[in-house]
């Protein structure tokens, strides 16, 4: 029964990103975004429904950047009353500004810790709590910049070594191993990792974690905890320094990778052949996921150690977070007709070209659910 819902969300999940191309002309708008006026001040822009009106602010996950600025462009297109400003702050700062009441929602690369969940009570009125709501996938790339040459393969365990500065040359035999064929230079490793804390770390060290715990010993988190290495601020910073930097390697989300063209390791992850960092690989690791929230909580169990043909393990799922009740009511409509449609098919489907996964169609059904009872 597993195997055949797997099949049956991997199928749906294609079939989602095949009609990306269609749907995101779609989720723009017509010209005339007057729409047609409905009950409570709301109307319909195509196939965005507006609701509310004024500034939305929002801050956090660096990953799920490129997705925002495309949801945000489509979006406010078609609703010109809601101006919404999204800040890449990094998922750690983005959630401490929501707790403090600064925005209206956060964006995370990993579910909200318990400690976080108990500190949402105290802002959430009425007995609310913060939830977890999942809005898009995608592959953590590895990318890297070693002259002459383009193509690479490591494992987890190896990538644990380099990342934990006990790997600290490209012509080192375990890197020669898993690369027949290739002349890697006797060049040195130049390990970049996040400087801020990153739901992208989290999900990078839970990768190492569960795929080689014997060679990284360190506990996941958004806080970097290997040893040695280079830091730099955000996505962008580290991508940066991978395209600057001879012997440079780091993650990142793949559309940070193909917006400045470097180069992204394959995996090794046992199966038949190494698996490359893309959507479609990326969508068949997601779709294996479970939801382990309760309620109208939908924080995923990614399986970051999987050995399916052509699953691409290192994914990440960045959430929106926002009280279950108690929401803010000034920003509560706009906050749930924003989210709607990101959650919508258009807004999913509008995703692969900047290299993001949509989710799963039942998983965005529950978001969608989990939204509309916001309150």
């Amino acid at each position: 029964m597993k195997l055949q819902r797997n099949n049956r969300l991997r199928a749906i999940a294609a079939g989602a990103l095949a009609l990306s191309g269609a749907l995101v002309l779609t989720a723009c708008g017509s010209d005339d975004n007057s729409g047609s006026s409905g009950g409570n001040g709301t109307k319909a822009a195509g196939d965005i429904k507006c609701e509310g009106k004024g500034q939305l602010l929002a801050s956090g996950s660096s990953a799920q950047k490129n997705a925002m600025d495309l949801w945000v462009k489509n979006y406010g297109g078609a609703c010109k009353d809601v101006k919404i400003n999204y800040k890449a702050t990094g998922s750690g700062a983005g959630i401490q500004e929501w707790l403090q009441g600064k925005t209206a929602f956060a964006g995370s690369d990993s579910a909200l810790k318990p400690e976080e969940v108990a500190s949402s009570k105290k802002m959430c009125k009425g007995g609310g709590q913060g939830i977890n709501l999942p809005m898009v996938g995608g592959p953590i790339a590895v990318g890297f910049n070693v002259p002459g040459v383009d193509k690479l393969t490591l494992d987890a365990k190896t990538l644990a070594l380099i990342f934990d500065s006990k790997i600290k040359k490209w012509n080192d035999e375990a890197i020669k191993k898993l690369n027949k064929g290739v002349s890697l230079p006797d060049l040195k490793i130049q390990a970049f990792h996040r400087s801020d804390d990153s739901g992208t770390t989290d999900n990078f060290t839970k990768y190492l974690k569960a795929a080689a715990p014997s060679a990284w010993p360190h506990e996941p988190g958004k806080a970097w905890a290997g040893s040695g290495g280079q830091a730099a601020d955000g996505s962008s910073g580290v991508s940066s320094q991978v395209k600057q930097v001879s012997g440079a390697i780091s993650y990142f989300e793949l559309s940070y990778a193909t917006a400045s063209s470097i180069k992204t390791v394959d995996l090794d992850t046992g199966a038949s052949a190494p698996v490359q960092a893309t959507v479609d690989n990326a969508s068949k690791a997601i779709a294996e996921a479970k939801i382990k929230g309760t309620g109208k909580d939908l924080a995923l169990d990614l399986a970051y150690d999987t050995k399916a043909e052509g699953a691409y393990p290192i994914t990440l799922v960045t959430y929106e977070i926002a009280c279950d009740k108690g929401n803010k009511s000034d920003t509560l409509a706009a906050t749930k007709s924003f989210l709607t449609y990101v959650a919508s098919e258009d807004g999913q489907a509008s995703l692969k070209d900047l290299g993001y996964a949509p989710l799963p169609t039942e998983i965005a059904t529950k978001v969608r659910e989990s939204v509309a009872s916001l309150s």
